[in-house]
């Protein structure tokens, strides 16, 4: 097949002909007359100003790009951003800026003898339009920087052995009996992805597990059950910490934002644990009892011997990180005792293994900031459906709090499930999240809705969803890896993969029910 470059990637034809669908709905969206969209019957104006319009159309070309995949992913999320930063901002195009003022529905807006350049400077929102510092603010959200800490953290434990180390250590009391030691890698791994990439983490233990899996008989379970316990552990083990993985931080802004406007207090780092990590372990204990199940062990007993990887650090330096990460993570656990917020935090182990060596400019290469802009991307979506007044107009005119709350929260729940069985995990998160953000704010003061965990159970339940989604090799890369290894087969994968799903969902939305989030 013949490939071309189109911005850099590779494009074969099937993407060339999506990017040009793509194109066509965007600009067809962008370009039709705002009446298109529904006309207010008690002011004869259109239900949407220019800029709305412009965010409606953003918002699509964002969703089919991801869902497409014509691009990847964060690059998808950069260009959504420079999109929005230049047809609805303060500081965009003069051109656009000006065909929003003459709009109708904001032209009753503008202040009295008042410089309408000055106006749009000093309260661009007020006027339809988004600020462009806000827009740009994104790429350094403090969610943002809480995963950036994260993931500097991983990469210094990583870089002097400490992850193995740990491992070894942790893994020691399950012996060798064939069914503990499933569960102690279950545990193990699902204790990694919590505070590392679960892509990381799963690479990590296929590596120190090859070993053991070629030694086990090819007739029996065991090497299927620990091969796909791998990529289940790594995947279930996200959930339980804000930087577990992408759709936690996604979740947990809007989460904080809401609270924050309706004036209660904002879900901490440890609020996060103490919900999520019982739900963590009672997956990972259904998941050993499926996989012992379905795939039992020919192999009597299984013996796991770690070997310490060569490092090239000092003995000062791998002291420097044992007490760092032990002490970022009390501090991210006694948050409300010590007062430090966990985003801070975060910056605690990027500023100490700067200083100290250990992290260099070389090894800010190997910090995932594809992720980073990716989740930036679905921020700044969330800032112009908020500043345009795109999301106001959408809980006024469609009757949302008439709507069964119950079938809300899991269709909203089911989509994110599906897509990201297809689609990056974020991806589909970036794109439900916004969308259930106004729903649920419509639906906030409704008793029933209430009664359920109200809009932080609703955003919270996105994010379980979206990290249960493992049926396929596609939908996450731990899931990629472990298909990689030739020892299951992707038959066997979305059997286990749709049981777990079908299980954490039904148990996910009856604790975020019952416990509340």
């Amino acid at each position: 097949m013949s490939y071309f470059s189109f911005l850099g990637h590779p494009m074969n034809y099937r993407r060339c002909i999506s990017f040009l669908i793509v194109c066509v709905f965007t600009f067809f969206l962008a370009l039709v007359p705002t009446s298109f969209y529904g006309v207010n019957p008690e002011t004869g104006l259109p239900l949407f100003t220019l800029t709305q319009q412009r965010v409606i159309a953003i918002f699509v070309f964002t969703a089919m790009m991801w869902i497409l995949e014509v691009i990847p992913t964060w690059t998808t999320s950069v260009v959504a951003i420079v999109a929005i930063l230049l047809t609805t901002s303060n500081k965009g195009l003069g051109f656009l800026i000006s065909k929003q003022l003459a709009d109708p529905n904001i032209a009753a807006k503008l202040p009295q003898n008042v410089d309408v350049a000055e106006a749009v400077a000093k309260v661009p929102t007020t006027l339809g339009l988004t600020n462009y510092k806000d827009i740009m603010a994104a790429f350094a959200d403090p969610v943002i920087m809480l995963f950036l800490g994260g993931f500097v953290l991983a990469f210094a434990a990583t870089k002097v052995g400490l992850d193995v180390q740990l491992a070894r250590v942790m893994l020691k009391p399950f012996g060798k009996n064939p069914k503990m030691v499933l569960l102690g890698l279950l545990l193990v791994i699902g204790v990694f992805s919590m505070f590392m990439s679960n892509t990381a983490t799963a690479a990590m233990m296929l590596t120190i597990l090859a070993p053991v899996l070629a030694t086990l008989p090819k007739d029996g379970g065991g090497r299927i059950a620990i091969a796909l316990a791998i990529p289940i552990a790594a995947n279930l083990g996200g959930m339980g910490t804000p930087i577990g993985t992408p759709p936690n931080a996604i979740a947990l802004g809007p989460i904080n934002e809401y609270l924050a406007s309706v004036g209660q207090p904002a879900i901490t780092f440890v609020d996060w644990m103490v919900r999520m990590v019982p739900f963590v372990i009672v997956m990972l204990l259904f998941a050993w009892a499926l996989l012992l199940k379905m795939y039992p062990f020919k192999a009597k007993t299984i013996e796991i011997n770690i070997e310490a990887k060569p490092t090239h650090t000092t003995p000062f330096q791998k002291y420097v990180v044992w007490i760092t990460f032990a002490l970022t993570i009390t501090l991210w656990i006694g948050e409300k005792l010590f007062g430090i917020n966990s985003n801070i935090v975060a910056m605690i182990p990027f500023a100490v293994f700067s200083a100290t060596g250990i992290f260099k400019a070389r090894d800010l290469d190997n910090i995932s900031w594809s992720v980073l802009w990716m989740v930036a991307g679905g921020f700044a979506l969330g800032t112009a459906l908020n500043q345009t007044g795109l999301a106001t107009t959408l809980i006024n005119t469609i009757p949302f709090a008439s709507w069964n709350s119950i079938v809300v929260m899991l269709v909203g729940g089911f989509i994110c499930y599906f897509l990201s069985n297809f689609i990056s995990n974020s991806a589909s998160a970036n794109l439900v999240v916004p969308i259930l953000i106004v729903v649920g704010k419509a639906m906030a003061g409704n008793p029933e809705f209430e009664a359920l965990g109200g809009v932080p159970a609703m955003i919270a339940g996105v994010a379980i969803c979206a990290s249960l989604a493992m049926c396929l090799p596609v939908s996450t890369p731990p899931n990629a890896l472990a298909h990689s290894t030739g020892m299951v087969t992707t038959k066997q994968m979305a059997t286990v993969g749709i049981i777990v799903g079908v299980v954490g969902f039904v148990l996910g939305y009856l604790m975020l029910v019952f416990i509340g989030f």
